[in-house]
């Protein structure tokens, strides 16, 4: 999605790779503090039973000795959507189900349309009721559990479809998944009963979210580390409730780029090519376990 050189070209799992957790060492890990932490480069978050009067000498008599520094940019810079979507395969001998991803760059999360974005997203595959786990878990039961998500981030976020599916169902499975990413686009709008599900799952869960510090921190900590607005929970609620169906399907065509998909495959490939092939979404090129490379089929 992002590309070499760009900060969020990184596993999701935060522990990186063969070759790069090869090269840790004690040195490598001073450094990286060094280099990163600043107290100009950080934000401290304190919810609890307190005042500002009260913790402001407490924590200038505990970081006053902390020397402020230069901290390098990160690349987060925006990135293009593919052109035409292609394809990666990922060889699993034997396996039983295909992992089926596809996704391309959606907007930042601090964007003026984020909250319609995120209504989208609850209607379409956001929920265990949205539109793409209906179809392929409880119409189809082809799946346990198929879903979208977008992951949120300062920069561009990548929009995912994750869908495991029965293997012999892969081609299909990929085909009900392009048509409803389609569908909420034109050919299938939300409807009035999915917009009420949606605002009620948005806002009727909001107290709960909130019941210990540790949540109000985290709430606090998202505005910061995303850039939101100040009052960004304090008008939430209601931005949700006025979301319609124009608003929605408007978030959709922000979001979702059925053309320019990156969809990523694994699965026993002796089973699961040939109907990928026959859909002609794109290029098919393999991959290894750690996804690099091996060819174009």
């Amino acid at each position: 999605l992002y590309g070499p050189g760009h900060a969020y070209a990184t596993p999701w799992t935060g522990s990186g790779t063969e070759e790069s957790t090869a090269r840790i060492s004690r040195d490598a890990l001073v450094g990286f503090h060094r280099t990163w932490f600043k107290p100009n480069h950080a934000t401290l978050v304190v919810a609890g039973a307190t005042t500002m009067a009260e913790i402001r000498p407490k924590l200038e008599r505990l970081f006053a000795g902390w020397p402020r520094g230069e901290v390098p940019a990160k690349n987060i810079g925006q990135v293009k959507q593919q052109t035409r979507p292609v394809v990666y395969l990922l060889d699993r001998p034997e396996a039983i189900q295909s992992i089926v991803f596809a996704g391309n760059v959606a907007p930042p999360k601090a964007n003026p349309n984020e909250v319609s974005i995120e209504t989208m997203n609850t209607i379409l595959g956001g929920t265990f009721t949205a539109r793409i786990n209906m179809n392929l878990r409880e119409d189809k039961h082809w799946s346990y559990g198929a879903y979208t998500l977008i992951r949120d981030a300062r920069g561009q976020r990548p929009f995912l479809v994750y869908a495991p599916v029965q293997t012999d169902k892969t081609k299909e499975a990929i085909v009900e998944l392009s048509q409803e990413l389609r569908g909420i686009l034109a050919q299938q709008p939300v409807q009035p009963e999915e917009i009420a599900r949606a605002k009620a799952s948005l806002t009727l869960t909001l107290p709960g979210s909130w019941e210990t510090m540790g949540a109000l921190a985290g709430a606090i900590t998202d505005i910061v580390t995303y850039g939101l607005d100040d009052r960004y929970y304090d008008t939430y609620a209601d931005r949700v409730r006025a979301q319609t169906a124009q608003t929605l399907t408007a978030a959709a065509r922000q979001t979702v780029h059925p053309d320019r998909l990156i969809w990523v495959v694994v699965g026993d490939r002796s089973k699961i090519e040939a109907g990928i092939r026959e859909l002609k979404l794109g290029e098919i090129r393999l991959i290894d376990a750690d996804g690099k490379p091996i060819g174009a089929s």
